[in-house]
């Protein structure tokens, strides 16, 4: 089951970070179809946030088509989400660059920030060659 963790200083609204943390939990096949994510009730006591928050991120979830509400039985994944790259070798090797990192003493922002600077700079040509 997924545990949720919000950063309050993110700048990112809570009820995106579920989102996001969702969909993440997805990709890396930490989340199935079939599965149920926690109740709402479960993720307020365990993050402390209020339970119209979480409701949102779970209808946000519901209208992108990735989970569905069963009346008095929870909210269930309806589909996994692209590739699951959970046991990439990719993964390894991204792990094994993360460690690299820190051993030379970078912080877990800067990263973050190297690694967003390597998508956006990749990504970009994409956005490019779609138009």
């Amino acid at each position: 089951m997924i545990e949720y963790r919000i950063d309050r200083r993110s700048g990112i609204a809570t009820y995106l970070q579920i989102v996001q943390q969702t969909k993440q939990a997805l990709r890396l096949g930490l989340l199935e179809p079939g599965d149920r994510l926690p109740p709402a009730r479960e993720v307020v006591e365990a993050t402390a946030v209020n339970p119209n928050t979480v409701l949102k991120a779970y209808r946000e979830l519901e209208r992108e088509g990735l989970v569905e509400a069963r009346r008095g039985l929870g909210t269930f994944v309806r589909k996994a989400l692209g590739t699951t790259v959970g046991d990439s070798p990719l993964r390894a090797e991204l792990v094994a660059w993360v460690e690299r990192a820190r051993r030379e003493g970078l912080e877990r922002d800067d990263v973050a920030a190297l690694f967003a600077a390597a998508l956006d700079e990749h990504f970009q040509d994409r956005k490019e060659e779609q138009r």
